[in-house]
């Protein structure tokens, strides 16, 4: 075990992990932190044949920066983001309150170094990430979601406003128009409560859906050693 307690096995740490491997036949392959080395030793260790272990990392569901937000939200200076979040239960603001707050819960969560903070919103090397999740829990606006190296084409919005309300917050919104959803020849992606979602067991990747997306809000993973 590499010994970063990270949690991301789904084990309280390594040395649980490590326990269950041995008396619950956990499954071999996931340590994040260790990959494939580390699978294929607890493998050869325990004498049974490991598949293989796919990567995987975080990915942040907004790409409404300072450039692109139009409207920004009036939250207090000092505060975190479960602060904002409650500030804006109480308090009503103009702009887009699906978007990240860019005021780094994720990044101070984050023990790998993975998560900076961008012009405004969180950005995640997945060169760094581990998948640990510790990102996805801290932060309050459900943003964060982890996805395989296999997941190509991803929604970088998370608003369910109506087309008119993310038209006048953001540049990059999803607007709910199905262009997406009426063009994908697989069939492999949905429009629900105004934003596109994609069915991994459909999506071929085509980049069909990229291409009609209006509002550049659909994009295509170039590689897997990326900032998005």
């Amino acid at each position: 075990m590499p010994g970063a307690n990270c949690g991301g096995c789904g084990y309280p740490g390594c040395d649980a992990y490590a326990n269950a491997l041995v008396y619950e036949g956990a499954d071999m392959s996931l340590c994040g932190v260790g990959g494939q080395n580390v699978a294929k030793q607890i493998g050869e260790i325990l004498g049974a044949k490991v598949k293989p272990v796919e990567k995987k990392f975080a990915f942040v569901k907004c790409i409404g920066d300072c450039k692109n937000k139009k409207i920004q939200l009036n939250i207090p200076e000092n505060k975190n983001c479960i602060e904002a979040k409650e500030f804006l239960k109480n308090n009503k603001s103009e702009g887009c309150s699906f978007g990240c707050f860019g005021l780094g819960s994720c990044k101070d969560a984050c023990k790998f170094g993975a998560i900076s903070i961008i012009n405004g919103i969180a950005k995640v090397d997945s060169s760094k990430c581990v998948a640990c999740k510790a990102c996805v829990s801290a932060c309050p606006q459900n943003l964060i979601a982890i996805i395989k190296e296999n997941q190509k084409v991803i929604v970088s919005c998370n608003s369910n406003d109506s087309g008119k309300i993310v038209n006048q917050n953001c540049s990059v919104g999803c607007i709910g128009c199905k262009l997406c959803e009426k063009n994908c020849p697989s069939e492999a992606i949905r429009i629900e409560n105004n934003l596109a979602i994609i069915d991994y067991e459909k999506c071929t990747s085509c980049g069909i859906c990229v291409s009609k997306c209006p509002k550049k809000a659909i994009n295509l993973r170039e590689n897997n050693n990326e900032i998005f």
